[in-house]
Parts: C-alpha cells; structure tokens; sequence
C-alpha cells in the first residue's frame, strides 16, 4: 500500500487559487502514476487529477481547465494547482501513488495517509 502526504491547503474566497503539494516523506518519489483525490463531507472520496512519471495528465471533468496536476520526480513531489476556486471544491484533498486507486469501486480499498483541507468560501 502507497501513502502520500498532502500539505499546502487553506481557506481561500471563491475564484481564488491555491497550490497543494504531496510528497513521499523520505523517499525518491518514483511511482508511475499519482493521483490528487479528495473527500468532501457526508461524500465518498472521488479522483480529481492523475499525472504518470512521464508527465501524461487528466483532470476529472468537474475541475476541467480550473486545475493542473504536475509533478517534479527529482524532488519525489507532485502538485495540484487550483484555480477558479468554488465552494463545491471544498474538500479534504489526498494524493496516492496506488493505480488502484483510479478506480472507484476500489477507492475504500486503497491506504491513504493524511489529507489537506481546502476551504473555498463564497
């Protein structure tokens, strides 16, 4: 099991933007694929972003042109750049190194380490 630590987050006005990173503390960051995923409350924990090692990325449609995921291998690092930030991107936001993870049905199944909550008011 892969657990990553996300730190970076905050309260931030609608429209804002805001910068979270992830790490693997200790160790060179060489996963094929990260993920950016977040909870938000009374929901199930959803994917937003993925990034391979080789720079290929996605972003989920809901956060389609508003967020960049990136990564810097070198420093065992990846990024979610949020812009245009609503109030519905509320959410505690986890990143995980497990491509099982991808998948929804297997979302429960995967270990996560400690998330960074982002607050968007309105």
């Amino acid at each position: 099991q892969v657990q990553l630590q996300a730190c970076g987050g905050g309260l931030v006005q609608a429209g804002g933007s805001l910068k979270i990173s992830c790490s693997a503390s200790g160790t060179i960051f060489s996963i094929d694929i990260s993920g950016w995923y977040r909870q938000a409350p009374g929901k199930q924990r959803e994917l937003v972003a993925s990034i391979t090692r080789s720079g290929a990325s996605m972003t989920v449609g809901s956060v389609k042109g508003r967020f960049t995921i990136s990564r810097d291998n070198a420093k065992g690092t990846a990024y979610l750049q949020m812009n245009n930030l609503k109030p519905e991107d509320t959410a505690v936001y986890y990143c995980n190194g497990d491509p099982n993870c991808l998948d929804s049905d297997y979302i429960d199944s995967c270990s996560w380490g400690q998330g960074t909550q982002v607050t968007v008011s309105s």
